[in-house]
């Protein structure tokens, strides 16, 4: 369950990174195609595996070194949810909230990562 943690954390790592700049990218030429809505929802479900194989390790006694590491987690869950509840309804500016929030979450499971 550990290697299956810290694999998925890379894959959280360059799918948020990719979907961020795909996102921004496409936001940028003001017109986006069904992929980036593809790889955005792929970013929050990696990122929602993530918190669940953290829980799952938590409910097995595994501790992280850092009490950190914790935080960043739920703050990445928190930061790709966040667009569904506060997202305005402009298509164009909606794009920038998940690319932004994806963002976000990108640099806390970096964060995490470097806390683990």
């Amino acid at each position: 369950m550990l290697t299956v943690h810290h694999a998925n954390a890379f894959l959280v790592i360059a799918v948020c990174a990719a979907a961020s700049a795909a996102a921004f990218w496409a936001r940028w030429r003001g017109r986006a195609g069904g992929s980036v809505a593809h790889l955005l929802a792929l970013a929050q479900t990696l990122v929602v595996a993530q918190v669940a194989l953290g829980l799952l390790l938590l409910s097995s006694h595994h501790r992280a070194a850092d009490h950190l590491h914790y935080a960043y987690g739920t703050f990445a869950l928190a930061a790709v949810l966040a667009p569904w509840l506060y997202a305005p309804s402009d298509p164009r500016a909606r794009l920038g909230w998940f690319a932004g929030a994806t963002l976000v979450a990108a640099a806390l499971a970096v964060r995490a990562w470097m806390t683990a």
